[in-house]
């Protein structure tokens, strides 16, 4: 089993919490969510860790408008076979742009001839564990509904703006009526 390291990143939004392995970044949690307690108590505080450099310098770069991409970064979010893939598809969401819960699940049934819900795509999106860098944030529902993410919609609100995205186009989530519990994409 690989050693955890961990560090914290005083950002424009507030402090992020980057946590990697030896070999990659396996979580970013951006003010207001809440990272995986289990893996962060077994990680030791290393702010020099060479992955957690690496992470730094990318929200450098982000930070600073320079556009960095996922592919930059080793990354190894845990999770299912399915989510990975769904993870994996979101970082070639380019920044400033959005896509659909319904397009990337359409996009993701084809090659298996397969169908495969928005609301699939939408528990993957939710549970990504590399908030930021994987662009969850850059997921929004069917006619600019803006939903699913898993630190607020203030915050994927300001991303979006922050990367340059017109968020007047966007709009919350309609309320559905009562619901005991809303899912995790749409939180």
């Amino acid at each position: 089993m690989l050693a955890l390291y961990y560090t914290r990143y005083e950002s424009p939004l507030g402090e992020i919490l980057l946590l990697a392995n030896e070999q990659a970044l396996t979580g970013v949690w951006l003010p207001g969510q809440q990272p995986d307690t289990g893996q962060l108590a077994q990680a030791v505080k290393q702010d020099r860790a060479p992955v957690l450099v690496q992470g730094c310098a990318w929200l450098d770069r982000y930070f600073c408008g320079r556009r960095p991409t996922p592919q930059e970064l080793p990354l190894d979010p845990p999770g299912s076979d399915f989510r990975r893939r769904v993870w994996k598809r979101l970082c070639r969401i380019p920044y400033g742009h959005l896509e659909t819960y319904g397009q990337i699940a359409r996009e993701m049934s084809e090659p298996g001839g397969g169908k495969m819900s928005a609301q699939a795509v939408g528990g993957a999106v939710g549970h990504n564990p590399i908030s930021l860098i994987i662009p969850c944030h850059r997921v929004v529902g069917a006619q600019g509904n803006l939903v699913g993410y898993n630190g607020g919609l203030a915050l994927k609100r300001r991303l979006l703006k922050y990367e340059g995205v017109d968020v007047r186009q966007l709009h919350d989530p309609k309320p559905r009526g009562p619901s005991p519990k809303a899912s995790r994409h749409e939180q």
